[in-house]
This record gives structure tokens, C-alpha cells and sequence, in this order.
């Protein structure tokens, strides 16, 4: 076990501890606000940075601002949700069986960060350092990783393998088809004696 299998645990403990606390309901409902505010942010942003012309000039900086203020906004209103959400389930007398469930979900969200740091890795080099690959868990987050992007539509993971760093070869090569290069003659001057 190395430090990369400590983060991994350290995770899903944190996740899992952040859950219990929460309770499933609280942790449910914020995920889907999460996605909700994300989804309106992302389909409202267009039509609002135009109507935000007369304010802001440059466009970029008009859609910025109109996605960070749609997904804030959504954020808001469904924490004031979820806060009256959760403050309904302690009051049944449920809040027991709420917070094992959301130990549950918190492990399975922990879970889930890993694997999409997993993915993100393979656009990296990291996963040809000694750490990566003499770590025990990291294998099994690469094959649940390998059939994840094996369910994405088949554009995105022809992007994925496209944009992804090939695996480092273990052997070095014996020989090259081209000559080395020559090395620059120095002129006299250069070459002189001190």
C-alpha cells in the first residue's frame, strides 16, 4: 500500500463521513442540484449573454458571466431546498436509516471521484510513474475506468483515446532507422584555448 492507495481510502472515508452526517436525502438532493445547476447553467448561459449586451462588451466575458451567475443562482435556491428538505426528514423520524444511506451514497460518491480522476489521469504521464503502477487499488479504478469510457457514445471515446498519452515502453528501442544528428563544428574562435 503507497500514498496514492492512502489518498484513495482517504477519500471515500471523507465522503462517506461527510454523508453520514448529511444524511441521503440532504446528499441526493444536492447532487442533483449540482447537475441541475450545471444543466440550466449550460442551456441558459447563450441566450442571457446577449440579453447582457448593453453591460458587457466582450463576449467572453458576457457568457462567463451569465454561467456563473445561472449555476450561483440554482446553488442558492436549491440549498434553501435542501435545507428545508432535510429539516422535513428529521422531523418524521427517519433521520437513523437517512444517515446509514448517506454513509452509503458518500462511499459510492467517493468512489466515483476516483474513477473520474482516473480517467483524467490517462491524458497525463502519471499513470507511467512508479507510484501509479505499484499501487493496489489504482488497477482496479484503470478497469472500472477502461468500461466506463467503453459507455460513452462512440465520438467522445474516439476523443478520449485520441487526446490520451500512450503508455511508456518498457524496453528502450536498440536501434533507429535515422542517422544521429551531427554535432556542429565550432568555429575557430570559439574553440580557442584560455
Amino acid at each position: 500500500m503507497n500514498g496514492a492507495d492512502v489518498a484513495i481510502l482517504a477519500v471515500g472515508l471523507i465522503s462517506m463521513l461527510v454523508s453520514l452526517f448529511r444524511g441521503f436525502v440532504r446528499e441526493a438532493f444536492s447532487l442533483l442540484v449540482w447537475v441541475a445547476a450545471g444543466y440550466l447553467a449550460l442551456r441558459a448561459s447563450g441566450p442571457l449573454s446577449v440579453e447582457m449586451s448593453p453591460w458587457i462588451s466582450m463576449p467572453s466575458v458576457r457568457l462567463i458571466a451569465a454561467f456563473v451567475g445561472v449555476f450561483v443562482v440554482v446553488l442558492i435556491v436549491g440549498g434553501l431546498c435542501n435545507y428545508l428538505l432535510g429539516k422535513l426528514v428529521e422531523g418524521t423520524g427517519l433521520s437513523g436509516t437517512d444517515r446509514l444511506l448517506g454513509a452509503l451514497f458518500g462511499l459510492l460518491r467517493g468512489a466515483a471521484i476516483v474513477l473520474v480522476a482516473v480517467i483524467i489521469a490517462r491524458f497525463t504521464p502519471f499513470p507511467n510513474d512508479p507510484w501509479w503502477q505499484q499501487s493496489q487499488l489504482l488497477p482496479r479504478f484503470e478497469h472500472l475506468a477502461a468500461w466506463a469510457v467503453a459507455q460513452f457514445p462512440d465520438s467522445l471515446q474516439e476523443q478520449i483515446r485520441a487526446n490520451q498519452l500512450p503508455e511508456a515502453d518498457e524496453s528502450e528501442p536498440t536501434s533507429s532507422d535515422e542517422p544521429p544528428e551531427p554535432t556542429p563544428e565550432l568555429p575557430d574562435e570559439v574553440r580557442a584555448e584560455p
